[in-house]
Formats: structure tokens, C-alpha cells, sequence
């Protein structure tokens, strides 16, 4: 019997693929404020570079650095444009970040990054660091 052949019960039936998530999603005012960020460094850096580190109460902590070159980024970093500012994701946090959304908020009181990260499974209470699972 070739593949060509298979009817009834024997056919496999393939589920509806669907779409990876975006590994990030920069909001409007977080592209703002890394355009802002990005203009008072000189010489001008290309992009900032997201990172996790191992800090905090809960464990993990977002770390966002200068990148000058993009030629310079690391081997398989993802890159992401968008709002006209490009973000690059190192690979080794990209299992912690994949399908986050980068915002910046300021408030009488703060004024930051802030993220939402749908992998995250907790929070200490000051908000610095995460855990996921």
C-alpha cells in the first residue's frame, strides 16, 4: 500500500497548525523610551539586548544592556523590530521571554520597563524578579 492509497480508519488525521508565538512584542511607549535611551549614547548604539539573569527574591531578573553593533548580537539571538526600534533577545533567555510583551510605564512614583510574560509563575513583591516553571 503507498501513502497515496490510505482511506478509512488508517488515514492519520493532522491537527490545524498553528502559529509560534512572537518571542516579544514591544509596546508603543517602550519603543519611545529605547528610541529616548538609545539617542543619548555616543556613539549611538543600534539596539538594546534583553537578557535573564540570575537575581532577586524570585530568581530570575530581566536585564536589558546596550548593543552597538548588531553584527555584534550573539549566534541565533533573535531579533525584533518593531515601532521603528529593534530589540534583540539573547538565546539564552528566549525559553523566558518567548510570547512577552515589553512595555514602559512611568507613575508619580515609577518609571520603568515593565513585562508581561505569560511563563511567568510568580513574582516577588517589589516586582524585580520572576519564576517560571
Amino acid at each position: 500500500m503507498t501513502i497515496d492509497n490510505i482511506s478509512g480508519p488508517e488515514q492519520a488525521t493532522m491537527p490545524p497548525l498553528q502559529a509560534p508565538p512572537q518571542i516579544l512584542v514591544i509596546t508603543p511607549a517602550a519603543a519611545e523610551r529605547v528610541k529616548y535611551l538609545l539617542s543619548q549614547k555616543s556613539p549611538q548604539p543600534e539596539a538594546v539586548i534583553i537578557g535573564v539573569t540570575s537575581k532577586g527574591c524570585s530568581g530570575l531578573r530581566y536585564d536589558l544592556q546596550y548593543l552597538d553593533h548588531l553584527a555584534d548580537r550573539p549566534k541565533f539571538a533573535d531579533v525584533v523590530t518593531q515601532h521603528g526600534v529593534t530589540v534583540v533577545v539573547d538565546p539564552k533567555a528566549t525559553l523566558y521571554i518567548v510570547g512577552s510583551t515589553m512595555d514602559y510605564v512611568e507613575t508619580p512614583t515609577r518609571s520603568g520597563f515593565d513585562f508581561i510574560n505569560p511563563n511567568e509563575t510568580g513574582r516577588c513583591g517589589c516586582g524585580e524578579s520572576f519564576t517560571v516553571t
